[in-house]
């Protein structure tokens, strides 16, 4: 018996069960159906390489949000919708990693895909990036909404991670159907308690995050 037990433990910590402070959860083991697209763990991403602390393609939250977001999709289920995520807990040491990348301005591989109107010399200034995420706290989320019929993401007027004013939530120059769609995506995640973040479409937090103002470092794995 002793063995099974030890068997058990060492097969959950390589996992890696067993890493999580207390307080946070994979998303997966809340609700399976969620989808998710890390894409800090590939090279589809503004810097074009995987990121630090990215160690493997599992979502990370707090219990808290978890909860809400499993609300959410139960709803979206009635409407054959899924929500599908591209980030959530982010480790300080992969903000570290923005703030180098952002600084190294010959470094403009994915200019034209992520931030073709912005100066990479103006991303801090024009906050695109900064010095601390709240995504280190672990109750924010960015992700869009994917029709479980055809399984393919709502047209949202941008990609994800787009720096630019076409990005705002209330941007009016796209069509009709990208901006009800963007409305779509807005109010479920209100009506649950998420706090949107005017300038980018995708980023939600969650109104009464249990670490506010606190900023984790370990991994994603």
């Amino acid at each position: 018996m002793r063995i099974k037990l030890f068997v058990l433990f060492v097969s959950i910590f390589q996992l890696g069960l067993a890493q999580l402070p207390k307080g946070f959860v994979y998303i997966h083991d809340v609700d399976i159906s969620i989808k998710t697209e890390l894409r800090y763990c590939s090279i589809n991403n503004f810097v074009g390489n995987p990121i630090n602390g990215y160690n493997a393609e599992v979502c990370i939250i707090t219990n808290q949000a978890a909860e809400k977001l499993k609300a959410i999709q139960s709803e979206l289920k009635q409407y054959n919708l899924s929500l599908k995520i591209y980030d959530a807990y982010r480790p300080q040491r992969a903000v570290n990693n923005f703030m180098v990348w952002a600084k190294n301005v010959n470094d403009t591989i994915t200019k034209q895909q992520f931030y073709p109107n912005v100066k990479k010399k103006n991303l801090f200034k024009e906050e695109y990036i900064a010095t601390r995420s709240r995504h280190s706290s672990g109750s924010t989320v960015d992700l869009t909404l994917v029709d479980l019929i055809t399984n393919k993401i709502l047209d949202m007027g941008t990609p994800y991670d787009f720096f630019g004013k076409e990005s705002w939530v209330l941007y009016e120059g796209i069509t009709t159907q990208q901006q009800a769609n963007r409305m779509l995506l807005q109010t479920i995640m209100k009506k649950h308690g998420f706090i949107p973040y005017p300038k980018e479409w995708w980023h939600f937090t969650l109104a009464g995050e249990p670490f506010k103002n606190q900023y984790f470092d370990f991994p994603v794995e």
